[in-house]
């Protein structure tokens, strides 16, 4: 049983009352939840628990949906690319795609809301040039250019949400419905999610808290013909464009959005992308629109007595938690999933919600609870990885999902968990609501700022994490750190300037991305406002390729702050003589091991024999440091997370920021374990962050050291 209790929520289903009751008792449970596929009958509802219902505003209603067809959700598709060899080309747009999923939109004028695209030259085809075929959903470009490409972009009907799709495929429901996606900006649509809720709500006495999951419109996630994701992206705005919603669009902003706005070359606007002027501005239009409708059905669970509580996932885009119009839904709540540090603190640093919940890992499915396999491990891995997440700022509430009848199977898994509850429990006890020691205020600088506070990507694509191995990288990392965090976008500089807090700036990603900055880094006042604020004392540490964009003879637009560039193959005659590493240097004091800087940049070379020079292989350099004014500015070629890289981090920032003589304060010199300390709560803490003992000196607020042994993954709090 467990020793404390609360601040837990574990899923239930019918027919599985006593050994909820004793899983409530092993993990001191006070919350139960059902989860997409099962529902908690009344049994379960009467025990002594506060009862989450998962509520879908506009899924499954498939009885409102099939009379209202004309009100599904749209999205703009753009075909796959076709070569003309000829004047005349077909293109057969639905090709590749899940004809379950979606279906294309005839009922709207083709001509007005579709387009044809000529790639080659990046214009749009005339409308009279081409005609559509209804029946065998082809389009034919007359008059076409030969050796040209083409491309449809074109209006679809969602008939199937993607996430039942998905659970319903994982599953294998076989015969349960698909649920149609109603889009509540119509007339209709918008009068039942209200209507239905009221009525829900009386039909549902015992439901505490209303889990919506979430509200509108589903995060952009579409299927190939062979029912596997062909295109996903956690941020798209994508399933919520609608011929009302682009008509309201234009009556507002006085322009009208092209399909190639939402479509961008087949990019789709992901979040790697650099945002363009109109996306921005329809993102800032959905959302405001989502948080006004989503703010009267909150309104209207509050007016009976409930609780409401967003799930950040599914259908949660234009809610955007950390934008400026989340505050005005009123949420009490909101719960996420929780992948590991940076998606907890994606969670706990939510402004705007009563309390937060983190979902941890596995989720008691049969693709991970299966008869030998461990789920403990993956259970572990996600412990730990998130609760370094947690000193800093933990959720109020931690819980499961999926089948509790899977899990009860595994008993090994039930012991584990009992201890992880308990252990949470005593963390949010002594640290709950008080702020840690931060020895440094570090911005990460990128187009979205604020926007997307930790956030990168929410998909494990092994290409897109490649590619974003750096900025990856430094949210994990930071999000166990000693230091304060905030995010800073482009656009906020160049308006407002730096803040005066800020002691270094972090700008890390691969070029031309939306994290590392792109075409950005050519406007003048914000690489001017960066180089002032370096130049006068402040830290700057760039990692990937950071400032990246070709122009005026740099690839690097402040390698005269970092001291260092990136061969293009441009300057292959220009000799570069500063190839020798020192032997010795700060930032590489606590390497016990070879360096790993992941997928690496190649080819960056030294500007001049100042540049600090750390690591140097393969003919160039991957770690180096440069003095700018009275400021620093330090490069890292590549920073997968690893216990290793994280303390080169902290390294980095406090070498930049010049402050690397205060660096041992609340510190373990052991990259396996860190010390945060609560001067509001007088105590701090030494925590283990492997599976396996460890040894490491702690260095208290004075700097003054002793030595401290631990067991595998454990915390030692003691009294300042």
């Amino acid at each position: 049983m467990s020793k404390t209790k609360g601040r837990v929520t574990l899923p239930s289903e019918g027919n599985f009352l006593e050994e909820t009751k004793e899983m409530m008792d092993r993990w001191g449970a006070d919350a139960l939840r059902d989860s997409d596929g099962t529902k908690l009958p009344e049994e379960i509802k009467a025990l002594d628990a506060s009862i989450y219902t998962t509520y879908f505003v506009a899924r499954g209603h498939n009885e409102f949906a099939e009379k209202h067809m004309d009100e599904c959700q749209q999205m703009y598709l753009m075909s796959s690319r076709v070569t003309a060899a000829d004047t005349v080309v077909e293109i057969s747009f639905m090709e590749g795609y899940f004809d379950q999923q979606v279906v294309p939109d005839y009922v709207h004028d083709c001509k007005r809301w579709w387009e044809v695209m000529d790639r080659t030259v990046g214009q749009p085809v005339d409308p009279g040039q081409w005609q559509v075929d209804k029946e065998r959903n082809v389009v034919t470009v007359s008059n076409a250019a030969a050796f040209h490409e083409y491309t449809v972009s074109f209006l679809v009907f969602a008939i199937w949400d993607p996430t039942q799709m998905y659970n319903h495929i994982t599953n294998d429901w076989g015969g349960k419905p698909h649920e149609i996606p109603f889009d509540v900006r119509q007339p209709a649509s918008g009068q039942y999610a209200k209507d239905y809720l009221v009525q829900w709500l009386k039909d549902n006495p015992r439901t505490d808290v209303v889990r919506f999951t979430t509200f509108f419109y589903h995060f952009t996630l579409v299927f190939n013909h062979k029912a596997k994701e062909k295109f996903v992206d956690w941020f798209g705005y994508g399933a919520t464009v609608s011929v009302k919603a682009l008509e309201e669009f234009e009556e507002e902003y006085g322009y009208r959005l092209r399909p190639e706005d939402i479509v961008d070359n087949g990019y789709y606007n992901s979040t790697f992308r650099v945002p363009s002027r109109h996306y921005l501005d329809y993102m800032d239009f959905i959302q405001r629109f989502v948080a006004g409708k989503a703010k009267e059905l909150v309104d209207l669970v509050h007016e009976a007595g409930r609780e409401a509580m967003m799930f950040l996932g599914d259908n949660w885009i234009g809610t955007e938690p950390y934008g400026k119009y989340f505050p005005e839904i009123g949420l009490d709540a909101v719960v996420g999933s929780v992948g590991g540090g940076a998606t907890l603190r994606l969670i706990s640093d939510i402004p705007g919600a009563r309390y937060t919940e983190g979902r941890f890992l596995p989720y008691f499915f049969p693709d991970t609870f299966y008869e030998g396999n461990d789920p403990c491990l993956e259970a572990r891995e996600n412990w730990l990885c998130a609760r370094r997440a947690l000193m800093r700022k933990p959720v109020d509430r931690i819980g499961y999902g999926g089948y509790l009848s899977l899990a009860y199977k595994f008993p090994k898994f039930v012991d584990y968990i009992e201890e992880v509850t308990d252990e949470f429990r005593e963390i949010y006890e002594k640290i709950g609501g008080s702020k840690p020691y931060c020895g440094l205020k570090v911005a990460i600088l990128n187009c979205w700022g604020r926007l997307r506070s930790w956030q990168a990507f929410m998909v494990a694509h092994a290409l897109w994490y490649k590619q974003t191995y750096s900025y990856f990288g430094v949210l994990e990392a930071l999000s166990g750190a000693g230091v304060d965090v905030t995010f800073l976008s482009f656009d906020e500089i160049i308006e407002s300037g730096i803040p005066e807090e800020v002691d270094v700036i972090v700008n890390a990603g691969a070029a031309g991305t939306a994290f590392s900055g792109g075409d950005r880094w050519l406007e003048e006042r914000l690489v001017t406002a960066v180089r002032k604020f370096v130049w006068n004392g402040g830290g700057f540490v760039g990692i990937g390729e950071p400032s990246a964009v070709h122009g005026g003879g740099r690839f690097f637009q402040l390698a005269d702050v970092l001291g260092v560039d990136k061969e293009l193959g441009f300057s292959l005659s220009t000799d570069k003589y500063f190839t020798k590493p020192m032997e010795n240097h700060f930032l590489k004091e606590d390497q016990r091991s070879d360096f790993d800087f992941g997928e690496s940049v190649n080819n960056v070379y030294a500007l001049s024999e100042d540049t600090e020079i750390a690591e140097f292989s393969d003919g160039e350099v991957h770690l180096s440091a440069h003095g700018y004014g009275r400021g620093r500015g330090v490069y890292i070629a590549g920073l997968p997370y690893s216990h290793d890289n994280t303390r080169l981090l902290l390294r980095g920032l406090y070498y930049s920021g010049g402050r690397e003589e205060e660096m041992k304060r609340w510190y373990g010199d052991n990259p396996l374990c860190e010390v945060h300390a609560y001067p509001e709560k007088g105590h701090y803490a030494v925590v283990n962050n492997s599976m396996e003992p460890q040894t490491t000196m702690v260095y208290d607020g004075a700097g003054k050291a002793h030595e401290v042994k631990l067991e595998g993954s454990q915390i030692l709090w003691e009294k300042m």
